[in-house]
């Protein structure tokens, strides 16, 4: 049984990534929907919250449906990665994860996320503190180093677990890799083998099948594995690899159906969440990865993306589901991985 402090995630949990303007509760659900074991919030600046920003106080929403939940955030500044931690233990998430993995350069060169990589002093002293002014438990998400001259993972696994850090989530890449490249799961591995290391260690990167799952679970034996850019339009990857897992046979692809029920039940939520100018124009991010696959869509994308009334939304995605209701689909072996520029997962 893998337990994050007293939370309890199954023998091999998969965790849903913090994705800045994706992990909201609308996509949440349906994550949950399909098996996720454990989810977590967008990433919240620290300082947007103890300066009382509304976009930031509006990311520590949660709902009692997708717990096991942990909030992220992510700041420089010790008074107030603390302050905010203390607001974010108000919420009563089961886990409070601090993001040393962002690579955008709003947040690394800022001294924040992925930046605190080339300060690991900092990055140990901003975490201590973190775990001393809460009750909750404390988990870090972080990347393997800088870049490839400075790959300090081994080092930073170590000291973050000595200051009291309950489980680990490491991105394969180096800042520097951004999202390219392959992920360079060895380090995982290498974290594993410690035989210091005793807090649960999840890896990150790159899955994006049932079977690469599988293969890396057992190649790298991490705890869990952490999905991100991999689920966005497709929370059918949780169930799927669930199922693989159990039984060794791949599921079917989710027919145009259930798609486009996902895609209805999502703009519904966000609606709900968000009100109808802000719920329509972020909704338009996730049309094109739901239908991905289906033939000659690009029509149907291309009204959905510039229509601002619900109604006619819905509208489309009923005649979506009705031309469609026949076809076949027909996955592409390589089905490319959504690598919104704003999104950022660590």
């Amino acid at each position: 049984m893998v337990k994050i402090g007293n939370v309890e995630l199954g023998e091999f949990p998969l965790l849903l990534a913090p994705m800045e303007d994706v992990s909201d509760p609308p996509f949440r659900k349906l994550c949950k929907m399909q098996g996720v074991d454990m989810v977590y919030t967008e990433f919240v600046s620290a300082d947007g919250l103890v300066h009382d920003a509304q976009k930031s106080l509006q990311k520590l929403e949660i709902f009692d449906y997708e717990r096991p939940i942990g909030i992220q955030y992510f700041g420089g500044q010790l008074e107030n990665m603390i302050g905010a931690a203390e607001i974010i233990e108000a919420q009563q998430p089961d886990v409070i994860d601090i993001n040393f993995g962002c690579p955008v350069a709003k947040v690394a060169c800022r001294n924040a996320g992925a930046g605190l990589l080339r300060d690991v002093p900092q990055l140990v002293k901003l975490t201590e503190a973190v775990v001393k002014s809460t009750n909750r438990p404390v988990t870090v998400k972080t990347r393997l180093g800088w870049d490839d001259a400075s790959i300090n993972i081994l080092e930073v696994a170590e000291r973050l677990q000595d200051v009291g850090i309950q489980a680990l989530s490491i991105h394969a890449r180096t800042r520097s890799q951004m999202y390219k490249g392959e992920a360079n799961w060895a380090w995982i591995a290498k974290v594993k083998e410690n035989q210091r290391m005793h807090i649960p260690i999840f890896g990150n990167g790159d899955i994006d099948s049932p079977q690469k799952a599988l293969e890396y679970r057992q190649r790298f034996g991490p705890d869990g594995i952490m999905i991100g850019r991999a689920s966005i339009g497709y929370p059918w990857i949780f169930r799927e690899i669930k199922h693989y897992f159990a039984t060794g046979e791949l599921l079917p692809p989710p027919t145009v159906h259930e798609r486009v029920a996902a895609a209805r039940q999502h703009l519904t939520d966000s609606l709900a969440w968000k009100g109808p100018k802000l719920g329509v124009l972020e909704m338009r991010r996730h049309y094109a990865p739901y239908l991905r696959d289906l033939p000659h869509v690009k029509a149907y994308r291309a009204r959905l993306v510039t229509e601002m009334e619900p109604a006619t939304l819905f509208a489309i995605l009923d005649e979506v589901e009705e031309v469609y209701s026949n076809v076949e689909i027909m996955p592409s072996a390589d089905r490319e991985t959504p690598t919104y520029s704003e999104v950022c997962d660590g």
